[in-house]
């Protein structure tokens, strides 16, 4: 993860910065830019976006979005999935979907990238649980492995065949192994 602001900055400032690619989040005074995702990320992040979507949108229920910045409790995150149930969604009077996103998502998906730090990752997830995202996973492609947060701010592990927990009223299940084996083509 690279540290692109010498100075700590405001988050007014940053969020009139032009956009960089990857994205940079603004984390506690400082512009940290995400790493650029790789296959395994890539692959995971599309598949969950599409999986998402395709139960939820037809019922406008929720919808995943990839790589969407939330501001929110001081800081602009970037989560690699974030989900928000349709009526949370921002619109416009027009109702046509809002550019700027400043609220949390009801479920925040994280996937560990190998030069990133998990506590720095599932820190991000905290803050989603504290200022009322219901939901928060960090998948580890490494070892297999999910962490779940949930609003109280609790962490568990789910592993290899381990249901994993979703939004309520969305019906969808999904077991750790299931979200590893998209992995293999």
């Amino acid at each position: 993860m690279t540290v692109t602001a010498i100075r700590p900055t405001t988050l007014d400032e940053f969020l009139a910065l032009p956009e960089t690619k990857p994205a940079s989040e603004f984390i506690h005074g400082q512009i940290i830019q995400k790493p650029m995702p790789q296959g395994e990320h890539s692959l995971l992040q599309g598949t969950l976006c599409q999986t998402i979507s395709q139960i939820t949108q037809p019922k406008q229920i929720a919808l995943a979005f990839p790589e969407l910045r939330c501001v929110f409790g001081g800081l602009a995150i970037v989560p690699d999935i974030a989900v928000f149930r349709w009526e949370r969604i921002p619109r416009l009077p027009s109702g046509r979907i809002a550019n700027r996103f400043e609220t949390y998502p009801d479920w925040a998906i994280e996937i560990l990238s190998p030069d990133q730090r998990y506590k720095q990752v599932l820190a991000k997830l905290l803050h989603c649980a504290e200022y009322g995202t219901e939901l928060g996973w960090l998948l580890d492609a490494e070892d297999e492995s999910i962490l779940l947060v949930d609003s109280d701010r609790r962490v568990r592990e789910f592993k290899n065949s381990d249901r994993l927990p979703v939004l309520a009223g969305i019906d969808l299940e999904l077991t750790v192994e299931q979200v590893f084996s998209w992995l293999s083509l």
